[in-house]
């Protein structure tokens, strides 16, 4: 059975297809576009919960980009992009295999939910303002950590590309779309982004999957303009 990666366009799934460009693999990409902003209702047959990526394989059904990409790895790909037990980085490359959605993708989204509510406590006082300047802190933090890391390495796992930078990646190129920031004073980061543009297993990616972006763009320091495909009234 071929294995068959369902996109959602501009969004974290771009992740998987990356990773079959990358293991060169054998692949169906089905391409689901956003209904305006959020998945459209065949993509939310998919999965109770609707959210992208999802993938088939034979009997197997899985959702969670994580769980996806590692799944991949090692199933078609033989444990490329990943490093195991015992092999040097391990560590890091389990921290920041995790790091990408258990703190960076959870502060974007909480941060978009913010913004998107109209919280940030009006006057600029009172807890809710304080609790947005201290989420605003935090997240700037997450970026000069990461920028400090790849001062260091050229790769988040260190000398290779491996899945962390699989699923760290979305983070500062597509997810700008939704919740746009800067990497402007951030020269390591955009050191890297400009590595990953050059893959051409990345830009193989990004044309089969979101073939809309300019990469230079989207890797850039400047956030990416996006605009959802709003059909006319009939």
């Amino acid at each position: 059975m071929t294995l068959i990666v369902h996109h959602l366009g501009v969004s974290q799934s771009d992740r998987v297809v990356w990773l079959c460009e990358e293991l060169g693999i054998e692949y169906e990409l089905k391409k689901y576009d956003r209904s305006p902003y959020l998945a459209p209702a065949e993509y939310k047959d998919l999965h109770p919960l609707g959210a992208a990526p999802v993938i088939e394989d034979g009997s197997v059904k899985l959702a969670e980009s994580g769980a996806c990409v590692e799944y991949i790895a090692q199933v078609h790909g033989k444990g490329r992009f990943t490093i195991a037990p015992g092999q040097k980085g391990y560590a890091d490359y389990l921290y920041w295999f995790h790091f990408a959605n258990a703190s960076f993708q959870s502060a974007l989204m909480r941060d978009l939910a913010v913004k998107v509510t109209g919280g940030g406590g009006g006057d600029g006082s009172g807890m809710a303002a304080d609790v947005t300047k201290r989420f605003k802190e935090k997240f700037l933090g997450m970026l000069a950590f990461m920028n400090d890391r790849l001062g260091q390495v050229p790769w988040f796992a260190g000398e290779q590309l491996t899945l962390a930078d699989i699923m760290l990646v979305c983070c500062l190129t597509t997810m700008r779309c939704f919740l746009p920031y800067d990497l402007g004073d951030y020269k390591n980061i955009l050191a890297y982004l400009e590595r990953v543009a050059a893959r051409d297993g990345y830009r193989r990616a990004m044309q089969k999957g979101d073939p809309e972006f300019d990469i230079a763009k989207l890797t850039g320091a400047a956030p990416p303009s996006w605009q959802p495909k709003i059909a006319a009234p009939k």
